[in-house]
């Protein structure tokens, strides 16, 4: 593919409250796929919801900043979504978060974009399983399942995808290959398993290829997944080598670990936290977009 490909991430975004550095930064999955993407060589586009009030502006300006396509950013009333972290020793720990107006299904204007673009990126955290499908049908469908490694779920999720991601920091290394075997399985072209300090495992029909982590003092681990997930994506759909793909990845996502925040644009913290919601009751709680009336 001599062209750049392009790749529309949809659904989640957040800034992120650090508390002891009264500063917000833009982030959340979806958010962080289209910059990422973009850094690594893709023209890239981001559908989703904000507010207009300063957590939402900054989000759109980041983006924007960042060269990423805010033409179908829908700007809702209330507030925009949030999360607090804190890091010790630079690793990020998720106090609590509200999502917002962030949990959004695609317009007929949304869905009429898909075929312009190689990839829709999108994962758990957007809460659209019953769009995928429809998804699928338009173009190539890359998910994040993040920690769920739930095979009900891969089962419901992997038939769709051409790139499906586990977060799988903390399990050995058969463990991630199993998990990343299991979803190849079910019908993804590709499975990437993140494993953080230890590397990451890409498992497709050309079998299994295997990366080390770049070695960094981190400052923030926030975004380091991301960005690995999202220069995997952009090398498969320019049908690079696996192997050389993995390496520039590690090398990306090393590069995060320095930064602030999960792309760095820090502001001071402006958001109401007094809505705050564990990660656990978000879960509970967490309605899924609507879904379509025909699948």
């Amino acid at each position: 593919m001599s062209r750049a490909v392009r790749i529309l991430a949809f659904g989640d975004n957040v800034v992120d409250c650090y508390r002891d550095k009264d500063l917000m930064f833009p982030g959340g999955n979806c958010v962080n796929h289209a910059v990422f993407a973009h850094r690594a060589g893709a023209e890239t586009a981001y559908v989703g919801a904000v507010c207009d009030d300063d957590a939402g502006r900054l989000i759109r300006q980041a983006l924007i900043e960042e060269g990423v396509d805010v033409s179908s950013l829908r700007i809702e009333p209330g507030q925009t979504a949030y999360c607090v972290i804190e890091t010790q020793d630079g690793e990020r720990m998720f106090v609590g978060a509200h999502l917002g107006v962030s949990i959004i299904a695609p317009s007929a204007k949304d869905l009429a974009r898909l075929p312009d673009f190689d990839a829709i990126h999108t994962g758990r955290s957007s809460h659209v399983d019953a769009w995928l499908p429809r998804f699928a049908r338009a173009t190539k469908v890359s998910y994040d399942l993040a920690t769920v490694h739930d095979p009900a779920r891969i089962a419901q999720v992997a038939p769709h995808c051409f790139l499906i991601a586990f977060s799988g920091g903390g399990t050995s290394r058969d463990e991630a290959l199993a998990l990343g075997r299991r979803a190849h399985a079910a019908g993804a072209s590709w499975s990437l398993v993140t494993r953080g300090v230890e590397g990451a495992l890409l498992i497709g029909e050309a079998g299994v290829f295997e990366a080390t982590a770049s070695p960094v003092k981190a400052v923030d681990t926030l975004g380091a997944g991301d960005t690995f997930i999202a220069t995997v994506l952009v090398g498969l759909l320019h049908r690079d080598q696996p192997n050389a793909i993995l390496a520039r990845a590690a090398a990306a996502a090393a590069d995060t670990c320095l930064t602030s925040g999960a792309f760095g644009h820090p502001a001071p913290m402006s958001v109401d936290l007094s809505n705050m919601m564990t990660l656990d009751e978000i879960y509970r709680a967490t309605r899924p977009a609507e879904a379509p009336q025909e699948v």
